[in-house]
């Protein structure tokens, strides 16, 4: 994968700013309380733009569309792997169940090197790095950023995904449990945690 020369932060169109908030605004707090209380699915985001690998863990991944393909994300300028992943043409997002949450952990972790332990991934013949033991990812090309007030809402369209079933990996890959996030902890969701209709 090459690197481009363009500034992400010029590219990005503008969201939101400061001066375009209402008057009457909840607080950082009280949003955050808010959301805490609305679980989230678990995804990595890995990309590479030529200089190395970076992953993140993200709460905000959703499809917004299936024709054309587009999902979206977001990633806080706080981010050590933001300037690498507004930089990189394309993204791996990985889809994180109850048995790949140390990847989530793993890429939620500050001053690390997350790609240090190279029995974990390896890269597509595409150039982005891949966690082998997630079974399902996206492969898509950034099509669109939006700068959001300290973060970037990042638009993919979806080239390529996978679906793991080899039996040495996820002997029932529609079996594993899904992984959310809620309350500041992660949780694994099971039947006993249907509500009937």
């Amino acid at each position: 994968m090459s690197a481009t020369t363009r500034n992400p932060t010029r590219a990005s169109k503008s969201l939101a700013t400061a001066d375009s908030a209402p008057e009457l605004s909840l607080t950082a707090d009280e949003l955050k309380s808010a959301f805490r209380r609305h679980p989230a699915g678990v995804a990595v985001v890995t990309a590479d733009d030529g200089s190395g690998p970076v992953g993140m863990t993200a709460t905000s991944v959703f499809s917004v569309s299936a024709e054309p393909p587009l999902l979206v994300f977001s990633a806080s300028n706080l981010s050590s792997s933001t300037p690498t992943i507004l930089n990189a043409e394309t993204v791996l997002v990985h889809l994180i169940d109850a048995d790949t949450i140390d990847v989530a952990k793993l890429c939620a972790t500050s001053g690390i090197d997350r790609f240090a332990d190279t029995s974990q991934w390896r890269r597509l013949s595409t150039g982005e790095p891949l966690f082998t033991d997630v079974k399902v990812w996206i492969r898509g090309k950034v099509i669109n950023r939006f700068d959001a007030c300290g973060s970037t809402l990042i638009v993919v369209h979806a080239m390529e995904s996978s679906i793991s079933t080899d039996p040495d990996i996820a002997p029932a890959a529609d079996a594993a449990a899904p992984l959310v996030y809620h309350s500041r902890q992660w949780h694994r969701l099971s039947d006993e945690t249907l509500v009937q209709p």
